[in-house]
């Protein structure tokens, strides 16, 4: 009997622990370092998570690249031969061009396989976001759900994921680019921590600036207590860039005072880190829909 293969990428920061449970699959990309290309190891097989932060730390950049499309293709023909359909959630579309390569790669085998199911979906989401709605896809489909049904849900439910991220420093959000308006919004106030959203579009917009470490964990809790829903039927997510403390404080508030079910804590990866930076931490939670569009 044919199955439905659950893939995500670098991007949405899945420990191996939950990747196991749920059966999900996922596509490297690939930092560069120094000149050398490596791929994004959300095991860390290859340096530990301070490791690579305390290269940053030390001022150095770290380059990140999409999913090769020889990565796309390798995984999805193997499962397209086997019969199987594919879902793939990938990380948001301002971000990286991952989803819009393997929606190409998805058109090809569609021609080459007539009938079979291949699906490629934007996320609007990154790190935790796109990690926890990859987890939703691996529950629907251990519900019986078709892989039609799971992309009709994830197009809706991708929307009522909010995020709430604070860093450690402006230095890389300035040097990666991926924050829209950032500069502007925040010019060079010393100490600064600006709150980022991801928006409908999935693009990380900064919303609020919070003086001070303690006070941007605390703006965390604050602002997913405005906006969750049903938080005792739901896990709550919260990554960290080398920061297990600071996660660690953001969880027992989390799940004391609003009532979660559970709470996954995980490092930040070697590519949302890359361009965040060290120290990053962030919360993710199913609440009200995103409407923001900037």
């Amino acid at each position: 009997m044919a199955s439905i293969r659950i893939f995500t990428d670098s991007c949405s920061d899945l420990g191996k622990d939950i990747r196991e449970k749920y059966g999900i699959e996922y596509l490297k990309m690939c930092t560069v370092f120094e000149g050398k290309e490596s791929p994004a190891d959300l095991d860390w097989t290859q340096q530990t998570p301070r490791e690579m932060y305390d290269i940053m730390r030390g001022g150095k950049r770290i380059l990140t690249t999409q999913v090769p499309q020889s990565e796309f293709i390798t995984h999805f023909t193997a499962a397209m031969e086997a019969g199987d359909a594919v879902i793939y959630i990938g990380c948001a579309l301002p971000l990286s061009k991952s989803v819009e390569t393997g929606t190409i790669v998805a058109r090809n085998l569609k021609e080459r396989f007539p009938g079979g199911e291949i699906y490629c979906v934007d996320a609007t989401n990154s790190c935790l976001g796109e990690g926890m709605l990859t987890v939703r896809a691996a529950e629907l489909r251990d519900a019986g759900k078709s892989a039609a049904e799971i992309v009709a849900d994830l197009e809706v439910k991708k929307h009522e994921i909010n995020q709430f991220v604070t860093v450690g420093s402006l230095d890389m959000l300035k040097k990666s680019g991926r924050v829209k308006g950032s500069a502007a919004f925040f010019g060079n106030l010393l100490g600064v921590k600006p709150i980022i959203i991801s928006d409908y579009n999935g693009q990380n917009v900064p919303i609020k600036k919070v003086k001070g470490r303690k006070a941007s964990l605390d703006a965390l809790v604050e602002l997913i207590k405005e906006i969750v829903v049903d938080p005792a039927s739901q896990t709550v997510y919260v990554g960290h860039a080398d920061c297990e403390a600071d996660a660690l404080y953001l969880r027992d508030r989390l799940v004391k005072e609003l009532g979660f079910a559970d709470a996954y804590v995980n490092f930040i990866g070697p590519i949302i880190g890359a361009c965040i930076g060290p120290d990053a931490i962030g919360v993710w939670a199913y609440g009200k829909k995103v409407e923001t569009a900037i």
